[in-house]
């Protein structure tokens, strides 16, 4: 009896612990939550899950950029996780880490391949240094596919679906200030976003 109830209050501490160290849960229950913006695009919210169809006319106003969802947070090493649904009409799904200075870590997922990019501060113009570009893995249209990118120091573990890969370059370790699910044509949803430490 005692070792059960040392069982019961350690599992509940357990539990309270990883909900206080959750840095962000979006599970889409409401259309508000005080660190999301979702813009560029008339998202609807319902059955847990975030989704939108591409406006052209918005599209081209945001300089052939499509609907995103932002999320304002800070954080340095952590693991952010989330799924996505999109129509045989999307073109790319793109996300990204954000640092003050601009973009930190993006990840490009389209018909043609898997881009990772790093942002190195210094360069000029902030252009990105290509850490890969996954030809084997692609959009994967018509079904839910889970995407989780853990950044620890300079390294990025990627996970989409079944594959996962490693990327490292020094830039990655800096701290972040948000992140973002954007997607350009078609219709696109998003659930399940978590990030922890």
């Amino acid at each position: 009896m005692i070792l059960r109830s040392l069982f019961l209050a350690f599992a509940f501490v357990s539990s309270a612990l990883a909900a206080d160290a959750m840095l962000l849960k979006d599970d889409f229950s409401s259309p508000q939550l005080a660190s999301r913006r979702a813009s560029r695009g008339e998202w609807k919210f319902a059955d847990h899950a975030a989704t939108c169809t591409q406006d052209d006319e918005l599209y081209k106003k945001h300089a052939n950029h499509g609907p995103i969802l932002f999320y304002d947070l800070a954080y340095t090493d952590a693991t952010l996780s989330f799924s996505y649904r999109a129509d045989s009409a999307v073109k790319n799904l793109v996300f990204t880490c954000n640092g003050a200075e601009g973009h930190v870590f993006r990840l490009v997922t389209g018909t043609a391949g898997t881009g990772v990019r790093a942002f190195p501060a210094d360069a000029k113009d902030h252009k990105s240094i290509a850490l890969a570009n996954e030809t084997s893995q692609v959009l994967q249209p018509g079904q839910w596919v889970p995407v989780k990118v853990t950044l620890r120091g300079p390294k990025a573990t990627v996970k989409i679906g079944d594959f996962e890969k490693t990327y490292e370059h020094a830039s990655l370790a800096r701290a972040k200030t948000n992140l973002s699910i954007g997607y350009s044509f078609g219709t696109l949803s998003v659930k399940d976003v978590v990030v922890t430490p």
